[in-house]
């Protein structure tokens, strides 16, 4: 086994975009291989919940897709896939168990290759702060309460996840992890129909966007991880786009499952597609 050395940056995001990844000397240098072992974790935005069909037979709370980015990847590259993603997970759920569930990073062992996670936007109310946003533009009251993230849920947010890719790292010492962050829900400006919101609140659900967005490049390059922008790449591809990749709040004509402010089968698809790109390459030492 290679000793993990110093940190060394390397920018190399997918598709050209801007930012820089840093990755631990001696961790996980080759490009993944047919038979490597693959666990994802996460929150919806990783399980998938309305994309296409189940990947648990039978169903369960979870509501993992088998076409949720992690499946997806796992196929293009012949990798033994364990997804313990779950929806409405917080970083609590991966580091402790919840109800019947283990912690999530019990999946990990030490011959573990990849680890992928997209996850903390539970945790500060992210999507169902939008959901409930848009519910009382609708109905003229509040369906849901979700109150706004305060400073003592950011830092928590930041110190779990911290613990988060320390164990990691423990727990596959091996392996490449990539931390996947938000794609984007709602364009740079404005709102639209599919996404029936005030401006007010639109603008706070951005500024949480980008914060979440911002906290979890750091915590990866502090730790040593990969990031991959979901958020830099589904710019474009909001819910108000033309080729959108996230659901509205309104379930399309037609469509038999869907999960509001959501990735759709376009987003799980450009997600995977770019992890291919990324873990096909071996990092420089």
């Amino acid at each position: 086994m290679n000793k993990v050395g110093r940190l060394i940056p390397a920018c190399a995001l997918p598709l050209g975009l801007p930012g820089c990844m840093t990755v631990e000397q001696g961790a996980g240098r080759r490009p993944l291989a047919p038979g490597d072992v693959y666990i994802a974790m996460g929150s919806s935005f990783a399980a998938g919940p309305g994309v296409s069909k189940s990947a648990d037979t039978p169903p369960t709370r979870c509501a993992r897709s088998i076409d949720n980015y992690a499946h997806q990847l796992a196929r293009k590259k012949g990798l033994r896939l364990i997804d313990v993603s779950c929806s409405a997970a917080t970083t609590a759920h991966l580091l402790g168990p919840w109800s019947e569930l283990p912690p999530q990073l019990d999946a990990l062992t030490p011959d573990t290759s990849l680890i992928t996670a997209t996850i903390g936007g539970n945790d500060v109310g992210y999507i169902g702060g939008v959901m409930a946003a848009s519910c009382q533009a609708i109905n003229g009251k509040a369906c849901m309460t979700v109150p706004e993230p305060t400073e003592q849920k950011w830092q928590k947010l930041e110190a779990d996840m911290r613990k988060l890719l320390a164990e990691m790292r423990r727990r596959a010492p091996n392996a490449r992890i990539i931390l996947v962050d938000y794609p984007t829900v709602l364009p740079d400006h404005g709102q639209c129909a599919a996404a029936p919101l005030s401006p007010e609140q639109a603008d706070r659900s951005r500024m949480i966007a980008t914060r979440l967005a911002g906290l979890t490049a750091k915590v990866a390059r502090d730790a040593g991880a990969e990031i991959l922008t979901a958020s830099s790449l589904s710019r474009g591809h909001d819910a108000c786009a033309a080729d959108p990749w996230m659901n509205g709040f309104i379930k399309a004509t037609g469509r038999a499952s869907f999960a509001p402010y959501h990735p759709n089968l376009a987003g799980m698809t450009a997600v995977a597609d770019a992890l291919e790109r990324m873990t096909s390459k071996s990092l420089s030492r």
